[in-house]
């Protein structure tokens, strides 16, 4: 072999890589010099760590700490368990007042306030939980505004049926309103016995549309005094904490009852209304020494219907006018329309709540010619056809001089 192919046969046998300068490529995945995978070419499963297996003491603190997690929630379901359904209760009971709008929320802490429950969290959950919501005295509320005397016995599904409408335990009170009471008078009457509020009865009289067809037309909503001489004179009983709606509408129906369809024929045969009649009869009541309410009614009658007498269609009743001012003295220049020595015919409303003789006494006077009256010494009021009469006889009683002198 020439030298010229000793040199050939070299290089043949030594080839060079264009990028790698004559280095040789390790072939890919064996770089680290390990296989990576099975003979099989599966992927080698990596060695499973062992798990730390807890000692003795480890597992006698689990124990414990199970035992007395479970012992504490027990004991904490079993204090809530006692307070719902009332078990080993010291024995006490509580008036629990419950208002117009209180949320289950507020009852709640009423009801802890008054030591009825312990747990308010529990009493909300509960109602959740028993479909009780809303505020108190909505349409659908379980729980409806009252006075309720509720004790430790009851558990609390009692407490919740105890606070509705129809609970036996509801507070009620009896209320005596006596016959020639202002509407003004009586509200203060009711707020006393813890009925209703004067508000919220100045607001239900004023803006609640009554569905009585004899209140139509007497006055606009909006005006309380719409309702004097309607709220009946009588004995009632009311639920304490009431809705002012119920007070107002059971007063109303005593007077619908009292006041008969052969009452309200006879003043609509005379053209009058059953509003006429009560103011008629108001004016009657507070007049009245309790004897003489037909002839006080002729006399009224008599002014009204004959506007030439001598008292010109003026009723002349000083006490419409004490209605309007509020005072004990008679002021015959008071600037209102209830002055009835200054503006003809009948006053605005009624000037308070008549009794059933006043109203029977307004519907069917005495036939009589007296056109005024005054009470006299003996405590009874005295009748006269003529103002001349009545000036000669209060000239005569001792009780019109003492007032002279004073």
């Amino acid at each position: 072999m020439s030298q010229e192919d000793y040199h050939n046969e070299s290089r043949r046998g030594t080839p060079s890589h264009p990028n790698h300068g004559g280095k040789r490529l390790a072939s890919s995945g064996h770089s680290s010099g390990r296989p990576s995978s099975t003979p099989e070419g599966q992927p080698r499963p990596r060695p499973r760590r062992k798990r730390k297996r807890l000692g003795s003491w480890g597992v006698l603190i689990y124990v414990v700490c199970v035992l007395g997690a479970s012992v504490l929630l027990a004991g904490v379901s079993w204090m809530w368990a006692n307070d719902i359904l009332a078990l080993n209760k010291a024995p006490h009971s509580a008036v629990v007042e419950i208002t117009e709008g209180d949320t289950v929320d507020q009852v709640a802490d009423k009801l802890k306030e008054q030591g009825l429950i312990e747990y308010k969290f529990v009493f909300k959950l509960f109602c959740n939980f028993t479909n009780v919501s809303g505020k108190a005295g909505e349409d659908g509320a379980k729980i409806t505004p009252g006075s309720y005397e509720l004790n430790t016995d009851m558990d609390y599904r009692a407490l919740i049926s105890s606070m509705g409408s129809s609970s036996a335990n509801r507070l009620t009170t009896t209320v005596t309103i006596p016959e020639g009471t202002t509407e003004a008078q009586i509200f203060e009457m009711l707020e006393k016995a813890g009925v209703a509020t004067v508000a919220d009865l100045e607001e239900t009289a004023a803006n609640y549309d009554f569905k009585f067809s004899f209140l139509q037309g007497v006055l606009p909503l909006g005006d309380a005094k719409r309702l004097e001489g309607y709220l009946f004179p009588d004995t009632y009983e009311f639920y304490m904490g009431e809705d002012p709606v119920n007070v107002l509408n059971k007063m109303i129906l005593r007077f619908d009852e009292i006041f008969t369809d052969e009452m309200r024929q006879t003043m609509a045969d005379k053209g009058m209304s059953v509003n006429d009649a009560v103011i008629i009869a108001s004016m009657i009541e507070k007049e009245t020494d309790g004897t003489d309410q037909g002839n006080i009614s002729s006399v009224i009658y008599n002014r009204l219907n004959n506007p030439t007498s001598e008292t010109a269609g003026y009723l002349n009743i000083d006490a419409t006018i004490l209605y309007a001012t509020g005072g004990t003295t008679v002021d015959v220049n008071a600037d209102t329309p209830y002055n009835t020595h200054t503006h003809k015919g009948l006053p605005p409303t009624a000037i308070c709540c008549p009794g059933v003789d006043a109203l029977k006494a307004a519907v069917n006077p005495d036939s009589t010619n007296y056109y005024y009256y005054a009470l006299g010494d003996d405590g009874v009021h005295h009748f006269f056809t003529s103002y001349s009469q009545h000036q000669n006889f209060i000239a005569s009683q001792e009780l019109y001089r003492n007032d002279e002198t004073n």
